[in-house]
């Protein structure tokens, strides 16, 4: 089965980008097995459906509202669930890393004139902390806190921020939901396979461009 488009479009290979957009769970830093770690906690404390083991790869496959309807979460507890995982990502920090090769990666992009920014719903404090003084050097613009489903607008703010029109820029990320925002706004979207959600349930929605390496990244902005 065709996977996804192997090469950027025409346009856009021609133009080149100057604004990187990440996500940053399960993009930048490895934090799935943590989030796996506390999620039935959080189900118990908030009343959703606990996930059972045989079930996360399952999970994997979908989109956040399919998952959101199969673990039976209303939408009005979605901003204090999402305040305590930024709590509890707060404690235990010390335990989330980077994926290997993130510092170099975020290195590259910056020394080749790039600018470099995330949109996460996480909190800045957490996202500043894992990445460390030098890779959180490298990061010009910080978009944090966006709702599950806020992602589309936080683009377009992070875009005016930038001052970087939306063809030139790409965003980047491991769910459905990133290609979705980034596509709404009229950016590039690049789709990682080592995140959160499955590269099959990826390639499905034919992202511009689909990376199984962190090594891979530069190379979406040429030279």
């Amino acid at each position: 089965m065709d996977t996804a488009p192997s090469r950027m479009p025409q346009a856009l290979d021609r133009r080149g980008y100057r604004l990187a957009i990440f996500d940053f769970d399960g993009t930048l830093a490895d934090s799935f097995p943590w989030f796996i770690g506390v999620l039935n906690g959080v189900a118990d404390r908030y009343g959703f459906n606990r996930v059972q083991a045989d079930e996360v790869e399952r999970l994997r496959g979908y989109d956040a509202r399919q998952i959101m309807r199969h673990l039976r979460v209303p939408n009005w507890k979605l901003p204090f669930i999402a305040n305590h995982m930024r709590q509890l990502m707060a404690r235990d920090i010390d335990g989330i890393r980077l994926f290997d090769g993130v510092p170099e990666m975020l290195r590259a992009l910056s020394d080749r004139g790039v600018t470099v920014a995330i949109v996460s719903s996480n909190s800045v404090e957490n996202i500043r902390s894992i990445l460390g003084p030098e890779a959180a050097g490298r990061v010009a613009h910080y978009g944090c806190g966006a709702s599950l489903f806020g992602k589309a607008a936080k683009f377009r703010k992070m875009l005016r921020t930038a001052g970087v029109p939306a063809e030139l820029a790409v965003g980047i990320g491991d769910e459905v939901r990133d290609i979705e925002a980034a596509r709404k706004v009229g950016m590039g979207c690049a789709a990682v396979a080592w995140g959160y959600a499955r590269e099959d349930a990826l390639a499905a929605r034919r992202p511009d461009r689909l990376l199984t390496r962190v090594e891979e990244i530069p190379g979406l902005f040429g030279g």
